[in-house]
């Protein structure tokens, strides 16, 4: 097999490799291309965008890998990663540019949702994503305490200016309150806050907007539904069986709204002692992978208990910590897991898109 039978195969098999984000053939958008065959060795460009960046290793392995089933004789692949700037189009009734928004949702407070929203953003941010994050939990707004943030939004332009966390945007009913007052409000008050929050907040183009949810089923999925198309939701619980319980009643409640359950995290799934290296399961464990597996929808992964992350999140570096590999690591294969539960939605979504009529 020549160098030149080997190029002259490469654009059929490239029609059969899509896009994660948008499901269509890489080599008919441009996003695979300059490629070039040396004795065997094929050599191409790979363009990747910022959403699809914290799988981009997985993505080129996929296309490696595609390329050696389906073409004969090629003896390795060599991919270049660039960058590729695809923008954000303006979605739901309020226009918000971003590709995609995240609901992270549990069924009962004191399971590690609010903690578990801010690191999902700093992370998939730390891999490469644009995110903001935006807590919607107006009853017990954490979010800024986690982030150590402190501050009034200016209104410029007619627009809120978000509060940041390095680079990314945060907006949080914490920062437009007292550190003690309570938000005593009825429902058309909690919409009308959402709907603000979300209208007029200046969050720039993001791949990512990920929204921390009030505890148990409530008025603001109903408002965020109504408002805008969610991707998705994560569902946040720990492993014991009473907490299991609650999870399923927030999956039933998003599936009356028509969200889809992206994915399940296990939360305080096991405490391993820094002194003896022992592992104690001190609220089970398995049981949201279970769970997750009879309802069929997707596992995203365990997140154990952290003495650090917990320390370092009561002082408000959430951030910092999440600098150190070993408390990052089962943040990094939570969102890892999210991005391709996206793409494989997003792919099943351009599947089944209705072709164009003729007239």
């Amino acid at each position: 097999m020549t160098d030149l039978d080997i190029h002259q195969q490469l654009p059929t098999a490239l029609d059969s490799f899509c896009d994660p984000e948008t499901g269509k053939p890489v080599g008919k958008s441009g996003q695979v291309g300059d490629c070039t065959v040396s004795d065997g060795i094929v050599h191409c460009r790979y363009s990747i965008t910022s959403m699809m960046k914290p799988i981009a290793e997985e993505l080129v392995e996929r296309l490696k890998s595609h390329l050696i089933a389906n073409v004969s004789g090629i003896r390795d692949v060599v991919v270049r990663v660039e960058a590729l700037y695809k923008p954000p189009v303006a979605i739901g009734q309020i226009g918000l540019k971003a590709k995609c928004v995240v609901a992270v949702a549990a069924g009962k407070g004191g399971v590690g949702k609010s903690s578990l929203a801010a690191s999902i953003a700093l992370t998939l941010e730390k891999l490469g994503a644009k995110v903001g994050l935006m807590d919607a939990d107006v009853y017990g707004p954490s979010i800024p305490h986690l982030l150590g943030l402190e501050g009034r939004p200016e209104i410029v332009d007619g627009k809120i200016q978000p509060i940041y966390a390095g680079t990314m945007p945060v907006m949080s009913m914490g920062f437009l309150i007292g550190k003690d007052q309570a938000v005593v409000w009825r429902g058309p008050m909690l919409h009308g806050s959402i709907t603000q929050f979300l209208r007029d907040t200046a969050w720039g183009e993001l791949d990512y907007l990920i929204i921390d949810m009030p505890p148990g089923t409530g008025d603001v999925a109903l408002t965020l539904s109504q408002l805008l198309p969610l991707t998705g939701t994560v569902i946040v619980c720990t492993p014991q069986e009473v907490a299991l319980l609650d999870a399923c009643k927030a999956i039933a409640m998003f599936e009356k709204t028509k969200v889809p359950v992206l994915g399940v995290v296990e939360n305080m799934s096991g405490f391993t002692d820094p002194e003896t290296g022992k592992t104690y399961d001190i609220f089970g464990k398995g049981g949201a992978r279970a769970k997750a597996e009879e309802l069929g929808v997707p596992f995203l992964g365990e997140v154990p208990i952290q003495i650090a992350l917990r320390r370092e999140s009561d002082e408000g570096r959430l951030a910092d910590a999440l600098k150190d590999p070993t408390l990052s690591k089962p943040f990094e294969d939570v969102c890892r897991g999210l991005v391709r539960s996206i793409s494989t939605r997003f792919a099943s979504q351009a599947q089944s898109a209705p072709l164009p009529v003729l007239q």
